[in-house]
């Protein structure tokens, strides 16, 4: 009976269910996604604001950037994108800087004109080289960038953002930053960039729109129903799916202050806060991020991180030792389960970008098929969240 079922379940509605099930549809299979929010897109959800008709990135700004030319193809089947080039500024002290750290940040912080020959060479006579490689986010950031840039730019903002002192924190969360000896304030070195002009909202729902699939919203998914299924594609939390039988992962969470005005609010789209003594970790004015649109009004985000707790959206995931242990231990149970896959950045238990996400789940979505179609089991990890 169960081998005749084509009827596959996908919790979560981001990006990472709305490809798999969008793929497992055009396959011939029909497809329950099951998803606890109001909306689908998960944390990249775009809604218009009815007072100001901006769209606003409700979970915080989505900047879409790949080099995965396979990725930006099929993203723009499902909506067009606008132009959109991110760049950061940041304020230090009381003085605006320009991110990501490249020549005119050291200039700016030392009040010279190196050309980048000399800035290199003034960075690599900073930097502290540490025998073997850095395992901590400090010692990454002395090795890379020096004392100066790093208390004036990372320490402050990183002990905000994570709750902790970067000492604690693994090297690998600092080597996403990039530095750079040239005026290249282009946030992102990636081949393609943009923002849906319809919002993210849009999209996934587009891909979601297909008569085999059916979406149902403010539901959680009920285990008692998982015979019901010939599989189930789970993006929710990893620890969720186990009732925290073994503790809880640790996250990290976001909370938003609202600011309203007339005309430009900050005359960017993203800038950072470095300094403890702010309590907020950066601001958004979101009508920057539709540079094609003109708006009289304005709404601005205040972005604060906290520790998540029972409730809370996880953002991001924390992944200190402890939490590496316990990952250990869920992912054993994980892999002793039957007729579950865990996909996507809360069921890996990793924080991947948007482009990221979608390459996996194409990659889930084929190599569950070619399972399925041969009677081979499917993986219960399609990428290893260790």
């Amino acid at each position: 009976m169960r081998s005749e079922n084509r009827t596959v379940c996908v919790v979560g509605a981001g990006f990472t269910g709305a490809v798999i099930a969008h793929e497992l549809a055009r396959s011939g299979y029909r497809v329950d996604v099951v998803e606890e929010r109001a909306h689908v897109a998960g944390n990249c959800h775009t809604a218009r604001d009815a007072r100001t008709d901006i769209m606003v990135h409700v979970y915080g700004p989505h900047i879409f950037h790949t080099d995965d030319e396979e990725v930006w193809t099929y993203v723009n089947r499902f909506g067009r994108f606008g132009p959109f080039v991110n760049r950061v500024k940041a304020v230090c002290k009381g003085k605006v800087y320009s991110l990501p750290i490249n020549l005119h940040t050291i200039n700016q912080l030392l009040g010279t004109n190196f050309t980048p020959q000399e800035a290199r060479a003034w960075v690599q006579q900073c930097t502290t080289q540490s025998d073997g490689a850095p395992t901590s986010f400090e010692e990454q950031a002395l090795n890379v960038v020096g004392p100066d840039i790093y208390r004036t730019f990372l320490y402050g903002y990183t002990r905000k953002q994570w709750g902790t002192e970067p000492a604690q924190l693994p090297a690998s969360i600092l080597r996403r930053l990039p530095v750079r000896f040239n005026y290249n304030d282009n946030y992102y070195h990636s081949a393609y960039q943009g923002i849906p002009v319809d919002g993210y909202t849009s999209l996934v729902e587009r891909m979601l729109d297909d008569a085999r699939i059916h979406v149902s919203l403010n539901n959680r998914f009920d285990a008692s129903l998982r015979d019901e299924y010939r599989h189930i594609f789970y993006s929710g939390s990893l620890d969720a799916w186990f009732g925290y039988a073994l503790g809880r992962l640790g996250y990290r969470t976001l909370r938003f202050e609202t600011v309203r005005g007339t005309g430009d609010l900050q005359g960017n789209a993203v800038i950072n806060y470095c300094d403890e003594d702010v309590p907020w970790t950066r601001s958004y004015e979101h009508k920057h991020f539709a540079p094609w649109e003109s708006h009289e009004e304005s709404i601005l985000y205040r972005e604060y991180s906290a520790e998540c707790g029972p409730g809370d959206v996880p953002f991001y995931p924390i992944r200190l030792l402890r939490e590496r242990e316990l990952l250990g231990r869920y992912v054993a149970r994980a892999n002793e389960e039957r007729g579950v896959s865990f996909v996507g950045r809360l069921g890996t238990y990793r924080y991947i970008d948007m482009d990221a996400a979608i390459r996996e789940a194409l990659d889930a979505a084929r190599q569950f098929i070619r399972q399925d179609s041969s009677g081979e089991a499917p993986s219960a990890f399609y990428t290893a969240p260790i």
